[in-house]
């Protein structure tokens, strides 16, 4: 199977995503309604793009996040130089990620579980603030195959 590469907008924070609800003498963590929007429009753009199934079994995810590039970017690059862009707002991207693959779930993914390898990299702001994500699904490989007596 090809990889699939999206073009998603930026994702929430985590501390945007989740809330507490407490039910009886127990508290519960659920999505917020930001994040239930946000999880909408993700599974939107992945079928406006062309996924039409999930990837099932083990996966990569490779994600790229892009910060907005600010007004003021020329000034902080001459300021900072090349680390200019460690001065720009940026999502953690762990947080990034656990969001993400909560929203790909069941239309990219089939579930964040199956995400062997997970790759991330916080980018130069080019432009408006985005996250691109590559999916590749990875065979499962038999190694001790050749150690199971074949069936007689």
């Amino acid at each position: 199977m090809n990889p699939i590469t999206l073009t998603l907008p930026y994702p929430l924070s985590a501390n945007r995503y989740w809330r507490p609800v407490k039910l009886g003498a127990h508290i519960s963590i659920v999505p917020t309604k930001e994040a239930k929007a946000f999880r909408a429009e993700i599974q939107a753009l992945c079928r406006a793009q062309g996924v039409v199934s999930a990837i099932t079994g083990r996966v990569h995810v490779d994600v790229k996040l892009y910060p907005k590039r600010p007004l003021d970017w020329q000034k902080r690059m001459r300021l900072a130089g090349a680390a200019w862009d460690d001065t720009v707002m940026c999502i953690d991207i762990d947080n990034a990620n656990k969001v993400l693959l909560d929203a790909l779930k069941d239309v990219a993914i089939e579930d964040d579980k199956w995400v062997r390898r997970l790759t991330a990299e916080r980018m130069e702001p080019d432009g408006e603030a985005r996250v691109v994500v590559t999916i590749t699904a990875i065979p499962t490989a038999q190694p001790q195959a050749s150690l199971i007596p074949e069936a007689a």
